[in-house]
């Protein structure tokens, strides 16, 4: 059987651990980080530096981690 690297189909492949990045920390990672972090998942790495960032938030962020980090939960609690 043909490894998943040698295959010619793309693969995901589930790490051990989720990665626990926030926004912002997608926002000022470093495009060789990205990298990594991508191709740890099997996720594809094209693109330019904005796209990367945007799709690994989509990727990993849950909805409610971007609400709490721009604090639409935090001000809807204390009006």
């Amino acid at each position: 059987m043909e490894s998943p690297e040698k295959s010619s189909v793309g693969f995901f492949q589930m790490p051990l651990h989720y990665p626990r990045y926030t926004q912002k920390d997608y926002q000022d990672m470093p495009e060789w980080k990205l990298d990594s972090l991508l191709k740890e998942y099997g996720l594809p790495t094209n693109g330019d530096l904005a796209y990367k960032r945007d799709f690994a938030m989509g990727a990993f962020l849950w909805p409610n981690s971007l609400l709490l980090h721009n604090n639409v939960i935090t001000k809807t609690y204390h009006k």
